[in-house]
């Protein structure tokens, strides 16, 4: 019998987390049973329980492949950017949705929470790198206010639907430029 590839084995992996993120993102987490990402990523049970025992993994393997598209550099213009892009994603990915369900788990899955709390604090200190004029503790002060500001705009967004980022960059200029 002939090996399957890695490149197809990496295929199908993807395959599941794009159903998965799909899913959860409009049906919710808990509202997402097994027998739902079988149907959404067109794959059998066996050939997602080859991947991923369980949705916790599934979840875990979707924050790991969060991606920061954080600015090269904090100005005014590089801001309203970075948010236009959250923006955008929450309209074409249901992004925004998707975290807010994220963020719902790891308030009761301790393992998940240790994951999302490594991803804000790598997000702060990519944040703080990019202050270099500010005294390391301001930097950190401020990394924390601009990511509790992201995280709150996409929260906003995931509840509210679309919504003008210009007061959100108003604000996360105002702090980067003190």
């Amino acid at each position: 019998m002939p090996r399957v590839s890695q490149a197809h084995l990496d295929a199908r992996r993807q395959q599941i987390i794009d159903a998965a993120r799909a899913r959860f993102a409009t049906h919710g987490f808990a509202r997402t049973s097994m027998t739902d990402l079988v149907a959404a990523s067109g794959l059998s049970v066996g050939a997602i329980y080859r991947y991923f025992t369980s949705k916790d993994e599934i979840v875990a393997a979707i924050c790991e492949q969060g991606t920061q598209a954080l600015p090269a550099e904090l100005t005014a213009a590089s801001i309203k950017e970075f948010l236009e892009h959250i923006r955008t994603m929450a309209r074409e990915e249901d992004h925004a949705r998707l975290v807010a369900q994220i963020y719902a788990e790891a308030a009761v899955s301790p393992a998940l929470a240790a994951l999302v709390q490594r991803q804000l604090e790598d997000l702060r200190q990519a944040v703080v790198a990019l202050l270099p004029r500010h005294a390391p503790a301001e930097a950190a002060r401020v990394a924390e206010t601009f990511v509790a500001l992201c995280h709150g705009y996409t929260q906003q967004l995931a509840v509210r639907g679309d919504l003008d980022p210009a007061p959100f960059a108003a604000a996360l200029i105002a702090i980067t430029a003190s």
